[in-house]
């Protein structure tokens, strides 16, 4: 079955189309990456997906409901989270006060419980702690969940976004060039903690430029090229699609393996 469901997706900034006529699935307990040159529509589709801008034209369902120009915040109630391509901490707060940031949309307490400190208030703000501590221990950093989010390395950052956006409890998780920045080893790392993300039933839409890692983990890959759709398919199928040789990987299949 399919989560995600993209049909005929325009978008637009004055005259430019940022994306012209896209239309895929992503399917449940699936990682489907979406690749291509700079300036190919990526991010702007990302945006669109999570609610940070409008469409111009087409229809976004996520598991059966139309989220196209939903808020973000009722996106996100809905089970989709995302990080970005570009790191968004708050480098004054904790490792773990930042992900607890990212359980806002599922507290219940409200502004006057907060600020009268109630019971209800109290507990809830405990389970988050709690939960917030696990998905930090998911991504290897529960030892650090106290330090200044500052002292991190930059690929522990990466891991501090993820445990984030997974204290939101998503069904589908849209990561915006999460091996940007990282050495090799934090690559393979990152890599393992995907798979066992899907493993673990997570559904994932995966942009990203490194495409070792792209062939190593997707299970079917989308093609953008000036904000359309050129291909799509398994690995093997995009990385020897002439057009995709020609447009993005260059050179032969042997070349696109290595890329």
């Amino acid at each position: 079955m399919s989560l995600l469901r993209v049909e005929h997706l325009h978008r637009s900034f004055g005259g430019l189309a940022a994306l012209s006529d896209v239309t895929f699935q992503v399917a449940t307990g699936r990682i489907k990456a979406v690749i291509g040159p700079n300036g190919a529509g990526k991010t702007t589709l990302f945006n669109t997906i999570s609610g940070l801008i409008r469409p111009s034209a087409g229809q976004i369902h996520f598991d059966g409901t139309a989220i196209a120009g939903a808020a973000p915040c009722a996106i996100a109630r809905l089970g989709l989270a995302r990080t970005f391509q570009n790191l968004n901490l708050f480098g004054n707060m904790s490792v773990i006060e930042n992900v607890m940031v990212g359980r806002h949309c599922r507290s219940r307490a409200g502004l006057l419980g907060a600020c009268l400190r109630l019971p209800a208030q109290r507990r809830e703000e405990r389970a988050i702690r709690a939960a917030a501590l696990e998905h930090l221990d998911a991504v290897g950093l529960a030892d650090r969940a106290h330090d200044p989010v500052g002292d991190l390395s930059f690929g522990q950052r990466r891991m501090v976004e993820l445990a984030r956006a997974l204290a939101s409890e998503p069904r589908l998780i849209l990561l915006d060039e999460p091996a940007s920045g990282l050495n090799p080893h934090e690559t393979d790392d990152l890599a393992g903690r995907i798979r066992a993300l899907r493993d673990g039933g997570l559904t994932v839409l995966l942009v990203e430029h490194d495409m070792s890692l792209v062939m190593d983990i997707a299970d079917d890959i989308l093609v953008l090229h000036y904000g359309r759709p050129i291909a799509e398919g398994p690995p093997q199928a995009v990385r020897n699609h002439p057009e995709v040789l020609a447009v993005y990987l260059g050179g032969g299949a042997d070349d696109a393996a290595g890329a």
